[in-house]
């Protein structure tokens, strides 16, 4: 059987309470456990990416995303562990009284506000990948 590459989604949830903040969680019972990621997951067949971020983002968080963005790519390649991902980075904002419920506590340990900047470690892989290639959710092009 031939390996192919999937098709993940990684969502950068912003908030206007937390400034150059993100939503991060603690991967736990899959691929990157003890890593810290952003909420996402696999493409549905016929979803768009901004479509899989919201469902994604209320699965995993019980937020409602809006405003969003697709912003960047990143080819995710792990060949110790026969994994590659394409995951595109979407970005949306959720409404100032929202905070994040843990959804999914089989998968994650718990959401919380972090800087981009001083993003928790150890980062998950595509977190790496896309600070690599220079991209930063608050900057200005």
């Amino acid at each position: 059987k031939s390996l192919k590459p999937k098709v993940g989604v990684g969502v950068v949830v912003t908030h206007p309470k937390y400034p150059n903040c993100v939503l991060v969680g603690k991967r736990k019972g899959s691929y990157g456990a003890g890593h810290y990621a952003l909420p996402g997951g696999h493409l549905e067949f016929g979803e768009s990416f901004i479509d899989c971020a919201k469902r994604e983002v209320m699965e995993e968080t019980g937020l409602e995303l809006h405003t969003c963005t697709i912003e960047t790519t990143v080819n995710v390649v792990d060949m110790e562990k026969n994994s590659h991902f394409v995951t595109i980075l979407v970005k949306g904002c959720v409404d100032e009284d929202s905070q994040p419920t843990l959804m999914e506590p089989d998968y994650c340990e718990g959401w919380d506000w972090n800087s981009w900047e001083h993003f928790p470690q150890p980062p998950f892989l595509p977190i790496i990948i896309a600070k690599e290639q220079g991209y930063d959710p608050f900057k200005k092009i």
